[in-house]
């Protein structure tokens, strides 16, 4: 599986940016998929995450209500719209695939339940 994530740049603050992050893979309706970010000196958390079936989301208290994470099955594809972007917003963002993640469950939130991460993408938001 892998996994190449594009979008990232400069944006000044209040702009808008969108991720997306295509995934090889013959079983990608059955991965979880989340988005993770970690600035400089921080630890990577996770940002969004998206249940297999993209019933479920899962957004980080900071990004609620400007970020939308979203899925296309059919293109492998995974996205996340990025609206009303802060300062604090700035970090290199990966897509993740967590491939053993059960249907009833459907989402994990936990870094270490991902398999298989992208390179990562830059998102630098000036005030």
């Amino acid at each position: 599986v892998q996994l190449q994530a594009s979008g990232g740049g400069s944006v000044q603050a209040g702009g808008s940016r969108t991720l997306s992050c295509v995934v090889s893979g013959s079983s990608f309706s059955r991965y979880g998929m989340g988005w993770f970010r970690q600035a400089a000196g921080k630890e990577r958390e996770i940002v969004a995450g998206i249940a297999r079936s993209g019933d479920r989301t899962y957004y980080a208290d900071s990004v609620k209500g400007r970020f939308t994470a979203s899925r296309d099955n059919a293109k492998k594809t995974v996205t996340l719209q990025m609206n009303n972007l802060k300062p604090e917003d700035t970090a290199v963002y990966f897509c993740a695939a967590d491939v053993r993640v059960i249907q009833s469950v459907g989402l994990r939130l936990n870094a270490a339940s991902y398999d298989y991460w992208g390179p990562g993408t830059q998102v630098t938001v000036s005030s």
